[in-house]
């Protein structure tokens, strides 16, 4: 998992080939904590089929602003540089990457 802000999203997100899922959360956020450790256990378990990038909402507020996140945890999943899903709040380990392989 990568953290990432409002400069790097171009290269690292739709510049990108393949499956990215980009989480949009905060520090404040308590769901947004809860989420972290199961976005690092679906890294773990997918590896190089899907690549996972954190992007804090008060580090990176042009990039939530662009795509309208109006609530945290927000996940964007992105397909070659394409938005092709999204999922928010809190989602079990099993919902993620569920969610994921069928896009792979």
């Amino acid at each position: 998992m990568k953290s990432i802000n409002d400069s790097q999203f171009e290269d690292e997100v739709l510049k990108a080939n393949g499956l990215v899922l980009v989480d949009f959360w905060a520090e404040w956020c308590g769901p947004c904590r809860q989420l972290t450790p199961v976005l690092e256990e679906v890294d773990k378990a997918l590896g190089d089929k899907v690549k996972i990038c954190k992007m804090n909402v008060d580090e990176a507020p042009n990039t939530a602003s662009s795509y309208e996140i109006r609530s945290i945890p927000t996940i964007f999943l992105f397909k070659d540089g394409e938005k092709i899903d999204a999922k928010i709040g809190f989602n079990s380990q099993a919902t993620i990457e569920d969610w994921l392989k069928s896009y792979i």
